[in-house]
């Protein structure tokens, strides 16, 4: 039986469209509420911009908008192209900052940790769902009241479509809209139209918020932790230039030390060639001048190799582009070798350690995510409860038209139940929340342990400070020392009154003071490095902006961050 296109119908008709696009406004408003919901475990200063960017998946990543580590001056500053690469230590942090490979790798970690964030929330997106069926069915029945058989062919339709979306609070809806056409050789043909609404609520597991969004907040604390990470990293690989920087400033002192000890001993050995030949002394004076030359050279020869070994890590760790590649050589500018910085007291320094050293963070923050999920498994722990309801309207007739104008009749259908699960024992929830009760506390002994283990590094490269400072003073008045040593040494010999042999070991005792008075300038300045790594505060006093500036605060109170 056909519909009826008479202007009878034409006003139930209308009625009827206008229900339907009512029906599909208030699906799509479901679906809407919360669509993009965020968790009560959001962080302010995590914004989606530094998870993801713009643009995620656009590329291979070249133009993503990533967190960026930076110094103030990198603008002020323009790295030439070609020829030597002259910098100042200053100027090649900010050459490492910008081009270093690795850098750039670690730089993608907080984008990497920001999608899995979304695939959290995702868990509460609303579903849309459609489908459509067609049955057909040829069958043979017994009349009841004849007992006679007769054949039968029917032919079913069915097209639904909804919308659900599960929410923080354990509820979930599910909003339904059916259409269904029967026809049949031994009955006319049928539609029924139907609105329904299904509502559930857990009771007990899954109806706790914090324990449903658990995961969600584990994640986003997972994109703090890499921001911390990347930190790290950062001072990590400032604390390595700046000291490459000065072990290829050593490098090239030492190498002009040996060439100027290895000139005296050159001019001592020729000296004590002429009193040879003159016959004021032996022979045998000469073996120990001929041997300090010879030592000379092969100490330039390793001086000169590790000059060459700092020079290549040097370029490796700026990665700055150019056409000489690796044989392009470094000329560093404005060393600060006589500059001493004052020094704050250790406990000063101790009190930054505790504030401001990621790893410190990192650990607070893997606390906090224990708990987390010590709510969850705590909530597993609990049997299921469900309870439900279902509303639905449906109209009858034998044309569509007709059935959806039924729809607004009183005719319904209500539904009330609920389901209970609970396993046996349940030992696979009480093993899980035990798991997690003893990595959560595994996770505080290793806070309590890893903050012992930062004031020690602290107290310890406070110390070396200490004592490169005052090296510095006693390996001037050393090489003073033999500097006169030599020079009466020398006066000697020339009065007959030394051997070459004396001669030659003032003057290796002189070189290993120049180099040890050189190597205390440089071990001071890298004793100030890692003090400043080690205590949190080599970006901040380097002007260099980088993720992670403030330290994880966590609400939990030092008691029950004990516990």
């Amino acid at each position: 039986m056909k519909p009826t296109r008479d202007r009878s119908m034409k006003p139930a008709c209308v009625k009827a469209g206008r229900r339907w696009r009512v029906m599909l406004l208030a699906l799509l408003a479901v679906g809407a509420v919360g669509c993009r919901a965020r968790s009560p475990w959001d962080f302010s200063d995590v914004s989606l911009s530094d998870r993801l960017g713009p643009s995620p998946l656009r590329g291979a990543g070249d133009d993503l908008e990533l967190p960026r580590i930076a110094h103030e001056g990198d603008k002020k500053f323009e790295l030439s192209v070609d020829g030597p690469l002259r910098v100042s230590i200053e100027e090649a942090v900010m050459v490492a900052l910008k081009h270093n490979r690795a850098l750039r790798v670690q730089e993608v970690s907080p984008t990497i940790a920001g999608t899995f964030v979304e695939l959290e929330r995702a868990v509460f997106d609303p579903r849309v769902f459609a489908g459509a069926s067609v049955l057909k069915e040829a069958s043979q029945e017994v009349s009841r009241a004849t007992s006679a058989a007769f054949k039968v062919r029917r032919q079913e339709t069915l097209v639904d479509l909804g919308i659900a979306k599960d929410f923080s609070t354990g509820t979930s809806i599910e909003v339904t809209a059916s259409e269904q056409r029967t026809y049949s050789n031994r009955s006319p043909e049928q539609h029924q139209f139907r609105l329904g609404l299904t509502l559930t609520q857990a009771l007990l597991r899954g109806a706790d918020m914090e324990a449903n969004t658990a995961r969600i907040a584990q994640a986003e604390l997972d994109v703090l932790a890499s921001r911390y990470q990347l930190r790290g990293f950062a001072e990590a690989l400032v604390a390595e230039v700046e000291n490459t920087c000065w072990d290829y400033a050593l490098a090239q002192r030492q190498i002009a030390i040996f060439e100027d000890s290895l000139k005296l001993a050159q001019q001592a050995q020729d000296e004590i060639q002429k009193r040879i030949d003159a016959k004021t002394l032996t022979e045998i004076e000469l073996a120990p001048a001929k041997s300090e030359v010879a030592l000379r050279r092969q100490q330039l020869i390793d001086a000169n190799a590790n000059l060459h070994r700092n020079r290549l890590v040097l370029l490796k760790l700026l990665s700055a582009g150019s056409a000489q590649g690796w044989d392009r050589q470094v000329e560093l500018t404005s060393l600060p070798v006589d500059e001493r910085a004052p020094l704050d007291e250790v406990g000063d320094h101790v009190a930054l350690g505790m504030r401001m050293r990621p790893e410190l963070s990192e650990t607070k923050i893997q606390i906090e995510q224990g708990r987390l999920a010590v709510v969850q498994t705590r909530n597993g722990l609990l049997p299921r409860l469900d309870v439900f309801v279902t509303l639905g309207k449906s109209g009858f007739a034998d044309s569509f038209y007709e059935a959806l104008d039924i729809v607004s009749s009183d005719d319904h259908d209500l539904r009330l139940g609920f389901r209970f699960e609970y396993a046996l024992g349940n030992r696979a929830a009480e093993a899980n929340h035990l798991r997690t009760l003893a990595t959560r506390y595994q996770a505080g002994r290793s806070l309590q342990n890893l903050a012992q283990l930062v004031e020690l590094d602290v107290r310890l490269a406070h110390n070396e400070v200490k004592r490169s400072l005052e090296q510095i003073d006693a390996s001037k008045v050393t090489r003073e020392a033999q500097e006169a040593t030599v020079r009466a040494e020398t006066e000697k010999l020339r009065a007959g009154k030394s051997t070459g042999l004396q001669v030659a070991q003032s003057q290796r005792d002189l070189l290993a003071a120049r180099i040890a008075e050189t190597e205390s300038y440089v071990a001071y300045r890298k004793a100030l490095i890692a003090l400043y790594r080690l205590d949190g505060t080599l970006l901040k006093r380097r002007a260099i902006q980088a993720p992670g500036d403030k330290p994880y605060a966590s609400y939990l109170t030092k008691e029950q961050l004990e516990k």
